[in-house]
């Protein structure tokens, strides 16, 4: 079981809602979080919230799923986001889940 955490911006919210359909997934929790980047060097793409020195309104989606649609997840965010013309990504963090009560 993984612990599934995407980042996106607010503007991707119907994309990510299908990414995650489409993949299997029955069930997942979401809201408005702000995110803000400093002015320091880092690049666009290891930033998840690539403007520089401002907030941007993002959505923080939570997942609990298994490897085989988590895979699939992945599948489809590097699909959209290789196919984005702007800074903005859909980013994805997973980690083991060891327990749940």
């Amino acid at each position: 079981m993984k612990l599934i955490h995407i980042i996106a911006v607010k503007e991707f919210e119907k994309k990510v809602k299908d990414i995650l359909l489409h993949s299997g997934v029955q069930a997942f929790s979401y809201g408005e979080v702000r995110g803000f980047k400093s002015n320091g060097s880092v690049s666009s793409s290891e930033n998840w919230f690539a403007s520089s020195g401002a907030e941007t309104e993002s959505l923080l989606f939570t997942v609990f799923a298994d490897d085989e649609v988590l895979e699939k997840i992945t599948e489809r965010i590097r699909k959209f986001n290789t196919q984005q013309e702007f800074e903005s990504r859909i980013h994805l963090a997973a980690v083991a889940v060891e327990q749940i009560i």
